[in-house]
């Protein structure tokens, strides 16, 4: 790990290069062929170039407003080896794939159990925004719209709002082994101007008691809801992140345990069972 962080930080841009360096490591990596492996994925993403099918997001007026032609990618294994190709470098708002990630860090944090005490985890079959509830009064799992705003609302509940965003935070820049995180405000402002949907979600689930009894404000934990929506990262910094949970919580770059074992697992399943996948929209994967 050491030699390939080494190398990683080097500042030649052929990967290929980079990792022939690295052959006497060769048979203890994840790929060892990883000049062939390379090679095959260029080749699928240059086939995939041309596909034009597909829209961008409308339902908030900022994200209609980004470039449909972007393309990019970027691969991290659990032991650290990467390859990017395109536009891959270039940040966007991470938006739902923030529930994957919001739930796994608020489950390390104060427990699974506690988490779900006020979210169910089983698929819902309705639709992610859909004002409803399950049997037992609560949203039915954290990677729809209602569970996702409960799962914020426990995140360091009863610290003040900016210490609880700068947690948030620093938990994802840990995620991506002090890769790119950043925040849109443009976007938080058009989020929060275009959310009648879930405010109405919100309202709902508070008559029903779904709610912590002490959540200090419904606007200010859909703002912080809308601030975590508005993170942006790139290809290659959401690639980490997800050989972070692939790795069992563990970041492979940094050898840094970002999520709790039980969580993890919780979170792999749940993405599973409940249609969520870390492949990002504005046609920029990271895999």
């Amino acid at each position: 790990m050491d030699k390939i962080r080494d190398y990683d930080q080097m500042n030649e841009e052929d990967n290929d290069v980079r990792h022939y360096r690295l052959n006497p490591l060769r048979n203890q990596l994840i790929i060892p062929n990883w000049a062939e492996f390379t090679t095959q994925i260029k080749e699928l993403f240059e086939s995939c170039r041309d596909e034009k099918g597909g829209n961008v997001a409308t339902y908030i007026p900022q994200l209609a407003r980004q470039d449909p032609n972007r393309w990019g990618l970027s691969i991290c294994t659990i032991d650290g080896q990467k390859y990017s190709l395109g536009d891959s470098k270039i940040p966007f708002c991470v938006q739902s794939v923030s529930k994957a990630f919001n739930y796994a860090i608020v489950a390390s944090d104060s427990g699974a159990d506690y988490v779900h005490s006020y979210v169910g985890h089983e698929p819902s079959g309705r639709l992610y925004n859909e004002i409803c509830l399950d049997a037992n009064g609560k949203p039915h799992n954290p990677m729809i719209n209602a569970g996702a705003i409960i799962v914020t609302s426990l995140l360091k509940k009863g610290w003040k709002m900016a210490d609880r965003y700068d947690f948030a935070l620093n938990e994802y820049k840990k995620l991506a082994g002090g890769g790119y995180v950043g925040f849109n405000n443009a976007t938080f402002l058009s989020e929060r101007e275009t959310a009648d949907r879930n405010y109405a979600l919100s309202y709902y689930m508070k008559e029903n008691k779904c709610f912590p009894e002490d959540i200090q404000s419904l606007r200010q934990e859909l703002d912080l809801y809308f601030q975590l929506c508005s993170l942006e990262t790139t290809c290659e910094s959401a690639a980490v992140m997800a050989a972070t949970l692939a790795n069992g919580g563990v970041c492979p770059l940094t050898n840094e345990r970002c999520i709790q074992s039980r969580p993890c697992r919780d979170v792999l399943s749940l993405m599973y069972a409940c249609g969520v996948c870390l492949i990002v929209s504005f046609n920029m994967k990271a895999f």
